[in-house]
């Protein structure tokens, strides 16, 4: 997702327009010139919230807000927070405005609205609240390195609840990781996992943040596994070895997931099994469409396929096996999301490929009889 930057015109911009008439431009040097003015007027940004006041401005963007209007909640809320500067409500205003521009997507806007109340140093409070968002639509902006430095800021605040220092944390890790700096955000998310580990009492913290945490050490392993190529004409000795390598990357990824599956969150236990079973479903794909080594002669060239047929059904068996694990757990815990839709879509996928393969194993013929049964 490329960056969206868009400028912001605050809503509500005081001006004085003066007015005249106009006419034909010809010029009387002769005939003095009769300029007729208006008095001054204020032209506002939203004409139909003019005469509302603050009270009157947040009871309608709450309204609208939880009718899930968030386009006229924003309106509200931002008219309350540009013209009320002294109003009880213009804090709440500030947050709900970015809230609503969030839910419409609108991440400069919101950006705007939650840095005018954040205070990631010492903010408390709607203030803390407004820094973890503020980071949240840096992120969305693509400024990867802004959102790791509000969050950072917080995760080292010793006055904070440890729950709220681990999740900076391991949000700031995911930062980290993309803006392309995996080797730091592997030992940031270890250390969130490293005080999690250290509780007493686990419950202090979400079990979303760890389950995270785990996911992105996965990630960050699976994105390693991407970049090792197999290329058979490096010769079998070197394809041999690069596949190796890019089994043990694939199950160091693999046991982070499986941690985050056994935290228990559902949220991540289900992006984590998705994770897994396309991980198999793409080796399977490397392997399939890998040719034999030049170097192999044709009899030795049939054996090598043999062997990688046999790779690639065991690669498939465990794909759906993870799959359907996968969706056994998204239906007992309820959960919905856009891992459990590409799991299923998957897993249909991978059994159409196993069927395939089945089909096309030829099946060994009897040995031909040579005499009558005696």
């Amino acid at each position: 997702m490329s960056a969206t930057w868009r400028k912001w015109v605050l809503v509500g911009v005081v001006g004085l327009v003066g007015c005249r008439t106009t006419g034909t431009a010809v010029r009387d040097t002769e005939t003095p010139r009769h300029q007729v003015q208006f008095e001054p007027v204020t032209v506002t940004g939203d004409l139909e919230l003019a005469s509302l006041n603050d009270e009157e401005l947040f009871a309608g963007g709450t309204s609208a807000f939880a009718a899930n209007d968030f386009a006229k909640a924003a309106r509200y809320f931002g008219r309350l927070a540009d013209f009320f500067p002294d109003s009880q409500h213009r804090r709440a205003a500030l947050y709900n405005a970015g809230l609503a521009h969030e839910r419409l997507e609108q991440w400069e806007d919101a950006n705007l609205r939650f840095s005018e109340l954040a205070d990631a140093e010492k903010g408390t409070g709607d203030a803390l609240d407004a820094a973890f968002r503020l980071a949240e639509t840096h992120y969305h902006l693509e400024r990867f390195a802004d959102a790791a430095k509000v969050l950072s800021t917080i995760a080292a605040r010793e006055d904070l609840p440890v729950g709220k220092r681990l999740e900076a944390q391991v949000q700031q890790g995911v930062c980290e990781l993309e803006s392309g700096q995996s080797e730091k955000a592997e030992t940031t998310l270890r250390k969130a996992l490293g005080t999690y580990e250290g509780l007493a009492d686990k419950d202090e913290v979400e079990d979303y943040f760890p389950a995270q945490a785990h996911f992105f050490i996965g990630e960050i392993y699976r994105l390693h596994y991407e970049t090792v190529k197999l290329d058979p004409a490096k010769g079998s000795d070197a394809l041999a070895n690069d596949l190796n390598y890019k089994a043990e990357l694939l199950l160091s990824a693999q046991g982070h997931y499986l941690r985050s599956i056994r935290v228990g969150n559902g949220h991540w236990a289900t992006a984590a099994g998705s994770q897994i079973g396309t991980m198999y479903e793409n080796l399977y794909e490397h392997l399939v469409n890998s040719p034999a080594p030049a170097e192999l002669d044709a009899e030795e060239a049939q054996v090598y396929r043999e062997e990688l047929r046999k790779k690639v059904r065991v690669l498939l068996t465990k794909s759906i096996n993870i799959y359907e694990r996968t969706l056994e757990a998204a239906e007992r815990i309820g959960s919905q999301n856009a891992f459990v839709d590409k799991t299923r879509k998957s897993l249909e996928k991978m059994k159409a490929l196993l069927l395939a393969d089945t089909d096309a194993t030829p099946v060994p013929s009897e040995p031909a009889e040579t005499g009558p049964h005696s």
